[in-house]
């Protein structure tokens, strides 16, 4: 029997001005899931996310989470539990590193409450593992994106909690940070993390992912197991561009189509012509 959903929508519907953003869409995560959730720019994936938060109300259906409305949890309850990473983070006043990834202990202690031993531990342990530790007296404001990615991701974790919703957390970082992270999302996922991503690299996707889901238009269109979802032609159909799989060692990767072979040319002497 599978594991009941931690966090889940049903029949979502959100509206701006005369457009349907989300139309119907069902959607949720378990824990031990590495979901990857892919679409083209503005098909709805990161207002999905901000529903599932409870930062957008819906115009219709309803969030759940761990099979109770979202809407009857506290705020508080609901961030010691759901942590978020946006794409873009600016704060509104000169932080350091070590006091933004602090930020993510307020749902635990308190706005007023000094940070507690165990709350310091927690950020420790969280600017080690996205290694910013080198970084936690920085101006958070003078990092490079890649650095401001990991720095939201290390508060994430200091959070506690066991569902993480990223939208675009590779951002920003260079490939060597990209396939790290990459390593500890499975890992945490693996660790019984439920973990939602957004994210425009197919490959990762479909050889790290536990689920895909492919949202278009506003829809939902296809939603499982990576190999049984992503393949050339659903790939080609989501992003409306040519592409062509390679299934090596057991992994599967996408490149450009090869465009068509250009008319030969022509083998008529100059003076014939």
């Amino acid at each position: 029997m599978s594991k009941p959903l931690s966090l889940a929508c049903r029949d979502i519907v959100v509206r701006r001005a005369h457009a349907c953003v989300l139309d119907g869409v069902s959607f949720g995560v378990r824990a031990g899931e590495l979901v990857s959730l892919l679409g083209v720019n503005g098909a709805g994936k990161s207002t999905l996310l901000r529903v599932l938060l409870g930062l957008i109300t819906p115009d219709a259906g309803e969030v759940h989470l761990h099979g109770q409305p979202l809407h009857r949890h506290a705020r508080r309850a609901i961030a010691q539990q759901v942590a978020w990473v946006p794409q873009h983070h600016t704060p509104q006043f000169p932080y350091t590193v070590e006091q933004i990834v602090a930020l993510g202990r307020l749902p635990h202690r308190g706005l007023m409450r000094a940070p507690r031993a165990q709350d310091r531990e927690a950020i420790a342990a969280a600017l080690d593992d996205m290694q910013v530790a080198h970084l936690a007296q920085r101006d958070y404001g003078a990092l490079s994106g890649g650095e401001r990615q990991r720095v939201m991701l290390a508060r994430a974790l200091a959070q506690g909690a066991r569902i993480l919703l990223l939208d675009e957390p590779f951002a920003g970082l260079d490939y060597g940070q990209h396939l790290r992270l990459l390593e500890r999302l499975a890992a945490l996922a693996a660790s019984g993390y439920a973990i939602v991503n957004t994210n425009h690299r197919p490959d990762d996707a479909c050889n790290l992912s536990t689920r895909v889901a492919l949202l278009d238009s506003g829809r939902i269109v296809a939603d499982g197991p990576p190999r049984d979802v992503l393949d050339a032609p659903t790939v080609s159909a989501l992003y409306r561009a040519p592409v062509e799989q390679l299934d090596i060692d057991g992994q599967r990767f996408f490149r450009a189509a090869a465009p068509a072979s250009p008319l030969p040319p022509s083998r008529v002497p100059p003076s014939h012509r």
